[in-house]
């Protein structure tokens, strides 16, 4: 910007820029401090520049109280999360029937985490096993995709072989697969999650937790199954 004598003007970026680099300038003109108005962010009124700069600060401390509340709030999810972890992987442990084991696990893992239904299946259980219904038989079918999944698999129940182990398969709406591995990364069963909410596993939820869901799931139930399995 040029002005009439063709000398380059002064820019607010010049004037921000020597305020910036000048902290003394207020100190020796105090007076430009209470005569300066601005409007005000929370109505047309005028206010002035100390006034500005109380309401950006409460602004800045709301933001941050809803930042600590939300981590407040985060935190207290996650250690909710991990006491039912802990209550789940204890009862596994203190059970001393391998035959019950299967059921009480879904039973366990249903009623902390609130899954409307659930089910699970072992291919290749001890002989002493086959008549219980978590060893009854599966298509190859099944088997193949429960060993091609790297991951827990979450979505909508499209006819899944797998929905049909549950209680009420016809209610069954979104489903969670998660495949259960023993030595050798071999894969001997799944274990099934389901509910009538289409949005309860979603295809772009994330499956961490549900992996390790199933790595205590795999470690608890892989001695119901002989290591040629």
């Amino acid at each position: 910007m040029t002005n009439s004598s063709g000398v380059q003007g002064i820019t607010e970026t010049d004037i921000a820029n020597y305020l910036a680099n000048t902290p003394g300038f207020f100190e020796r003109h105090a007076e430009l401090l209470g005569s300066v108005q601005l409007t005000s962010p929370h109505g047309q009124r005028a206010v002035s520049l100390q006034e500005r700069q109380m309401e950006m600060l409460r602004d800045k401390i709301r933001g941050l109280e809803g930042k600590i509340i939300e981590m407040i709030r985060n935190g207290q999810d996650n250690v909710g999360i991990a006491d039912k972890l802990h209550r789940w992987t204890r009862a596994l442990m203190l059970n001393a029937h391998p035959g019950e084991l299967p059921e009480l696990l879904v039973r366990e893992l249903m009623h902390l985490f609130m899954i409307p239904q659930g089910g699970v299946r072992l291919w290749g259980a001890g002989a002493a096993f086959a008549t219980l219904p978590f060893a009854q038989p599966v298509s190859d079918d099944i088997k193949t995709f429960a060993t091609s999944l790297s991951v827990p698999y979450c979505g909508l129940n499209s006819g899944f072989e797998a929905s049909k182990w549950l209680d009420d398969p016809a209610t069954v709406m979104s489903m969670a697969m998660i495949p259960l591995r023993g030595m050798g990364d071999i894969t001997f069963g799944l274990l099934v999650l389901a509910s009538p909410d289409p949005t309860r596993y979603s295809a772009d939820m994330g499956t961490e937790f549900l992996a390790r869901i199933g790595e205590l799931a795999s470690a608890a139930l892989s001695r119901l199954v002989p290591p040629a399995a």
